[in-house]
């Protein structure tokens, strides 16, 4: 037993040493903050308020807002206006007019997907003001499974120390083998969680600070676009449209691929990487989407 816990315990150690250090490169290889800290437009808030899906959202509340886009009752959406005052609104008349039917969740999650959207993380990344999901993944996995690792090992080292007390006539006066592996439990279990914690996010302070400065700048605007960039789709005042987009967002939750685990996405994707982070809780499943028609610079979001 004080093999199996020496081990242990150094298995721990050096997997917690090489977490941190790992975790303060991944910080310290962040592109500093752009001269161009300032938000250009709504897509960037929104981006950096909900990410792909936000962009989505911003963009069907505008043009339902002018009348350019209708929603029935069932959640089916028809052009109305087909006029465009910028790419992400192309990108929606282009994956309405190719989508199969007019389903609201369809059309939101295609958009999630359309360069248009991609573009607005890439240029976030670009200025420093947020950080391209394929490089946290990796580190956040790393820190999640070491503390699920040390969560598993507290109730088997219970079992072990009964073991030991069983096996070994002498074990009554051995220090059990649960205080042995305590501090490395603790230590190593603490150190994933808040690594992981830590990774989660992807905005940077930089970042952080661009969106306070904006939404300080524009408290007099109230218009739908912006509630929903700045606040999410809960704060519409027509009950009606909340209802179906929240609807649609219920209706493109993230389903976990059956095999293969993660699909490649930042969100979302297959074969790259996608900004198009789900917007459901909080969860690490990712759904399956189709791959971009053009690469952005920084992977797919």
């Amino acid at each position: 037993m004080n093999t199996l816990a020496v081990l242990a315990t150094l298995g721990v150690a050096v997997s917690t040493v090489l977490l941190v250090v790992r975790s303060g490169a991944e910080r310290s290889r962040r592109p500093p903050a752009s001269p161009d800290a300032t938000l250009h437009d709504l897509y960037e808030v929104a981006f950096l308020n909900g990410g792909p899906a936000r962009v989505a959202d911003t963009a069907l509340t505008a043009l339902h807002a002018d009348g350019r886009l209708a929603v029935g009752g069932p959640g089916i959406v028809a052009v109305q206006r087909s006029q465009a005052n910028d790419p992400v609104e192309r990108a929606v008349f282009q994956e309405l007019a190719a989508a199969p039917n007019g389903a609201l969740h369809v059309l939101r999650e295609a958009v999630m997907r359309h360069p248009a959207v991609q573009e607005v993380g890439d240029g976030l990344a670009a200025r420093g003001l947020l950080v391209a999901p394929h490089r946290l993944r990796p580190l956040r996995r790393w820190a999640v499974l070491q503390g699920v690792a040390c969560l598993v090992a507290l109730p088997l080292s219970l079992v072990l120390t009964f073991v030991q007390y069983a096996m070994d006539d002498s074990a009554p006066f051995a220090v059990p083998f649960l205080v042995k592996m305590l501090p490395a439990i603790l230590i190593g279990g603490l150190t994933g969680l808040i690594v992981a914690g830590s990774s989660a996010s992807r905005i940077t302070q930089p970042g952080r600070d661009a969106v306070l400065a904006f939404r300080t700048a524009h408290t007099h605007i109230s218009t739908p676009a912006h509630l929903v960039a700045t606040m999410g789709p809960s704060t519409l005042l027509d009950p009606v449209f909340r209802d179906q987009l929240m609807a649609a967002a219920r209706l493109s939750a993230p389903r976990r691929r059956p095999s293969g685990g993660v699909g490649g996405a930042t969100a979302t994707g297959t074969g790259g990487r996608h900004w198009a982070r789900p917007r459901t809780g909080g969860r690490s499943a990712w759904t399956r989407k189709r791959r971009p028609r053009s690469p952005p610079a920084y992977g797919s979001w």
